[in-house]
């Protein structure tokens, strides 16, 4: 019996193994698209009613152009290369808020954040395109089904996580209340790993880079980020590579990124 069970748990990952656009890393996604996509909609929607929006016509302007042309150019390369039909799982949102964290979010769906805290280490729409671009690159990479899957498998166990799954909705929204941290200080942030942040920041250059910005400004602007910190790291920024790894991958990256993607 334990056999079977494990055969079949190993079938299960199997058949949700996928593969990451630009990377090709493999991953294991156990909730579906669209069960992903309801369950982070609530959450945001329950965020960006109680979010004050900022009232600084040009800023906000800037977010929004900024994120458009980013999501112009994702699209793009997802029709290019097979996966046009992911291009439906997105609904493009751009908010400014007014909120003095030096922070930003996407959720599944492409709902980006960019608080106002965030902006005085933003000289350029180029800097911006650093941070929308790693935020897009979390939701085109799945991360957080990646995460809420995780949390299913360490919730459950492989023993008994076939039976979880079957029925996975009440499993499911248990998981993604879990990741996305309902009732926490930060509501709806995700603690991603820092696989997964180091995997942002590369896509997210791609993607900047697809979009016409300027991708050589990201090592300055990670910089600037480095140099604002006073004290112990911000809950935010705690699973996150260190400031001198994320650079120094950056400056690896960056020749391939711009012979390759640089219009």
């Amino acid at each position: 019996m334990r056999k079977i069970a494990s055969l079949f748990v190993a079938l299960l990952l199997l058949a949700g193994c996928s593969s990451v656009p630009l990377t090709g890393r493999k991953q294991v996604l156990l909730v579906s698209d669209q069960e992903v996509l309801s369950s982070s909609l609530t959450q945001y929607n329950n965020y960006i009613k109680t979010a004050k929006k900022s009232t600084n016509a040009n800023k906000s302007a800037m977010v929004t152009r900024v994120g458009r042309k980013i999501a112009a150019a994702t699209e793009e390369y997802l029709k290019a290369n097979g996966m046009a039909d992911e291009v439906k799982n997105f609904a493009w949102e751009f908010n400014l808020v007014n909120d003095p964290q030096v922070n930003a979010f996407c959720m599944p769906g492409g709902k980006i954040v960019v608080y106002e805290g965030l902006l005085p280490l933003v000289s350029s729409d180029d800097e911006l395109a650093v941070v929308v671009g790693h935020e897009v690159a979390h939701a085109v990479a799945k991360h957080s089904n990646e995460r809420m899957s995780q949390q299913l498998m360490a919730q459950y166990g492989a023993a008994i996580l076939g039976a979880a799954v079957s029925n996975k909705s009440t499993a499911v929204q248990q998981a993604a209340n879990t990741v996305y941290g309902v009732g926490a200080q930060y509501g709806v942030m995700l603690p991603f790993s820092r696989k997964h942040e180091s995997e942002a920041d590369y896509m997210g250059l791609v993607f900047m880079t697809m979009a016409g910005y300027n991708p050589d400004v990201a090592v300055n602007f990670w910089k600037k980020m480095s140099a604002g910190k006073s004290g112990s790291t911000p809950e935010f920024m705690s699973t996150h590579p260190s400031d001198a790894t994320r650079i120094a991958e950056l400056q690896k990256a960056l020749p391939a990124i711009k012979r390759t993607y640089k219009k």
